[in-house]
């Protein structure tokens, strides 16, 4: 795999990101459904995966770029875990409405894992490491910084209303209103 290549699937990498995090923003504006603190660390941890690919785009593909996404990676699942044991027993409802019969924390551990496998299978392809910069512009091109700057935006949102839903306290087990916003209308 090619340096340019690299930076490419870095790019893709971030899309996904920004999908997963623009998907948490639709079940919560239009499903009304605040996000628990599991989920909203989960959010985090899925906006902390993406500093490695982040990086990669910005300084080129490195090890250490992609070890601290795969960190990321495996915190998100140890979160997520966490919240899919809360929920797993017998005649326990889950947290929240489900999606093609997962709860959105059993897709988060799905994708964590997958992110897992991916990120260990990327280091095994070094010939990205290898410096061809010329073919790429320095920041990777339109493709990649829009991916960066989407990424970044969404990650801003989130911690917006993550403010908005837990004021300047710890946030509750199960919310069901903005704590900023109770005490405006």
């Amino acid at each position: 795999m090619t340096q340019t290549r690299a930076v490419t699937l870095n790019a893709l990498s971030l899309y996904a990101a920004a999908l997963v995090l623009a998907a948490a923003f639709a079940a919560q504006f239009m499903l009304h459904e605040l996000p628990c603190p599991l989920c909203l660390l989960q959010r985090l941890l899925f906006a902390t995966l993406a500093i490695g690919p982040i990086l990669n785009i910005r300084f080129g593909p490195r090890p250490s770029h992609y070890a601290m996404s795969l960190l990321a990676a495996v915190a998100g699942a140890v979160a997520s875990t966490r919240q899919v044991l809360l929920h797993v027993l017998p005649g326990d409802a889950g947290y929240g409405s489900a999606l093609l019969g997962f709860h959105y924390y059993s897709w988060a551990l799905i994708g964590f894992v997958a992110a897992i496998v991916l990120l260990a299978a990327i280091l095994l392809f070094d010939r990205q490491f290898a410096d061809d910069s010329t073919s790429l512009p320095a920041d990777g091109g339109a493709f990649a910084q829009t991916a960066v700057w989407l990424v970044i935006a969404l990650t801003a949102a989130n911690m917006a209303t993550t403010l908005l839903e837990c004021g300047f306290g710890a946030c509750a087990d199960n919310p069901v209103v903005y704590e900023l916003l109770k005490h405006a209308g």
